[in-house]
């Protein structure tokens, strides 16, 4: 009878098995053809004076004509000089930075496509660092597939320590996730950190973004396009178009974060996101309980000892998957004790986004 917990556990294990066969299908892209697409490159920001100025050199130094794109800044509101800092940038040929036309994210990317003249939008973050061929590659992807939303990665790099490489592995398993599912035409996340989408899809969906909550211009968009028939969502899987971020400098500023994202959860309506979602919690919570049941009866320590090695098999194949594809394999050396704490990590999270305000 103790064993018979362990059926929970067999959902997670097909779900995941499905996004290992789609990992096994990505194949880097190879151009074929010499881009001409006009880009706008969409940034919301708020207090972001450290990051802008190197976001926009690193934009200013791309591998692509000055001609064929523009860059759109968005200042949210910032309480520091962020909107000095960008408009004191002279490095690109079209170049705007706007005042948000109301509160929040999703107004400001609105407000920045509502001002733009391409017809491929590119959003992304202001503590990010683009590759110098990221547009070109982006441009090169749209040109040749033609997709109405294109998810490219994204990757964590710097810090040290276990904080830093737990955030690491968590991050490119949320991107084995991506980048798997999406493959396997049932995308269920996207980051706008990197995304590219045509100003026709996001005129068409925008009014499905949910502004009553602070997160999810991304996965709202890419779950209501999901849902038209002929709309086609591409995963882009190219050095080229990786973009960089910064590891969170505190535990309280990376449980924040992470709060904010699970706090959508609730609005979701994509049915395979709203099954994996409650498949995974379930794989979570029966560990802390067999790890209570087993003061009881001793036997529930074995039963949760094959548990976290049941749970652990695809999440290593999936890791081991994205962290060789991004040069990352050194970190694989982390995956044991970050599998531990994830059970106290997820809680934690959970816990926060149920009770504490959701903010930038």
């Amino acid at each position: 009878m103790q064993w018979f917990s362990l059926i929970l556990i067999l959902p997670y294990l097909v779900f995941l098995t499905g996004i290992i066969r789609g990992l096994a299908k990505i194949r880097s892209f190879r151009p074929k053809s010499t881009p001409s697409v006009f880009i706008s490159v969409i940034v919301a920001c708020r207090n972001e004076e450290k990051n802008i100025s190197r976001l926009l050199e690193h934009i200013s130094a791309q591998d692509y004509s000055r001609d064929l794109f523009e860059c759109i800044i968005i200042d949210d509101n910032s309480a520091d000089s962020t909107f000095n800092t960008a408009s004191a940038f002279t490095g690109i040929k079209n170049y705007k930075v706007l005042k948000n036309k109301g509160s929040g994210k999703k107004t400001a990317v609105r407000t920045g496509i509502e001002a733009c003249t391409g017809g491929l939008i590119i959003t992304t973050d202001a503590d990010c660092i683009p590759g110098s061929a990221w547009l070109k590659t982006f441009a090169l992807f749209y040109a040749e597939e033609r997709p109405d939303l294109i998810i490219g990665p994204v990757t964590i790099s710097g810090g040290k320590g276990f904080f830093s490489r737990f955030q690491e592995l968590e991050f490119l398993s949320l991107q084995g996730i991506t980048a798997g599912t999406a493959i396997r035409d049932n995308p269920v996340m996207c980051n706008a950190a990197n995304m590219a989408f045509t100003k026709e899809a996001y005129i068409e969906n925008h009014t499905g973004l949910h502004e009553e909550l602070v997160s999810g211009d991304d996965v709202f968009l890419l779950h209501s396009l999901k849902k038209k028939k002929n709309s086609r969502i591409l995963w882009l899987e190219s050095d080229d178009a990786i973009v960089s971020t910064a590891p969170c400098e505190t535990w309280n500023s990376f449980f924040r974060q992470r709060a904010r994202w699970i706090s959508k959860a609730g609005a979701y309506k994509d049915a395979y996101t709203i099954m994996l979602a409650i498949v995974t919690f379930v794989t979570i919570l029966i560990q802390p309980l067999l790890l209570a049941a087993g003061f009881f009866d001793h036997i529930f320590w074995l039963v949760l000892a094959t548990a976290l090695v049941l749970k652990s098999i695809p999440d290593y194949l999936i890791l081991r998957n994205t962290t060789s594809r991004y040069g990352r394999k050194n970190l694989m050396r982390w995956f044991v004790p970050s599998q531990l704490f994830y059970i106290c990590y997820i809680f934690r999270v959970v816990l926060r986004a149920a009770f504490s305000e959701k903010r930038w």
